[in-house]
């Protein structure tokens, strides 16, 4: 940060009465907590976090000094929900990574689908090549169906990511198929569900699942779900 934006005491002073008024706000949330996932909770968390954060920043630029505070997930995660508040449309992406483990394995079960659902005089022998044969067999089967079934396909799984997003009017038909990825915004992502074996190293230790799960509402923003509550 240059000499001419650095903070001034007065706003290291100021952003240190917010956290203050966001610990106040975070403990009276959780003292009227209604359930497990209660959204103010999560609201009162997010505001204690990003005022933390906050705080930290301004800290260090001005005094070159930090806090002993980590704050979860900030740099990571996506901000906060901003979509509608009554949606009427959603659309869910997902992305699952496989590793072709052995090809052998998926050319035969392509072969099977091939003879039984094709026309034998067809030769173009499709199931004979792991390009093809991954066509026939994604065109058979459901992804779920796959991802349930992926060691019968010769397929080992990777990381894997689920994405529900909230919309105001569902799109236009075809309107996305070409690029049906692409200008994503992620504050109406309404949750999302990861797996991945990088999560394995950071949960060992405490017997957690290899899944990272994050919901966002109405009144939450963006964060982990807490497994251990």
């Amino acid at each position: 940060m240059s000499d001419a934006a650095q903070p001034t005491a007065a706003d290291v002073r100021a952003a240190a009465e917010a956290v203050k008024t966001a610990l106040d706000r975070h403990l009276a949330a959780v003292e009227r907590r209604s359930g497990e996932d209660d959204p103010a909770v999560s609201e009162a968390f997010n505001q204690l976090a990003a005022a933390a954060e906050a705080y930290d920043e301004l800290l260090y630029d001005r005094y070159d000094e930090v806090t002993p505070f980590e704050i979860p997930g900030t740099e990571d995660a996506l901000p906060p929900y901003a979509g509608p508040e009554e949606p009427n449309a959603i659309s869910v992406l997902i992305r699952r990574d496989y590793t072709v483990a052995e090809p052998q394995r998926l050319l035969a079960q392509a072969q099977r689908v091939e003879a039984a659902e094709f026309d034998a005089a067809d030769d173009d022998d499709a199931a004979g090549t792991v390009p093809g044969a991954l066509g026939i067999l994604f065109g058979e089967f459901e992804p779920d169906e796959i991802a349930s079934r992926h060691k019968e396909f010769g397929l080992e799984e990777g990381d894997s990511t689920l994405w529900v997003t909230a919309a105001e009017e569902p799109p236009e038909a075809g309107e996305w198929l070409e690029a049906p990825f692409e200008h994503i915004d992620p504050q109406t992502v309404v949750c999302r569900f990861d797996v991945s074996a990088v999560f394995d190293d950071d949960e060992d230790s405490d017997g957690e699942d290899d899944d990272e799960i994050e919901f966002v509402g109405e009144d939450e923003g963006l964060e982990p779900l807490d497994t251990d509550k």
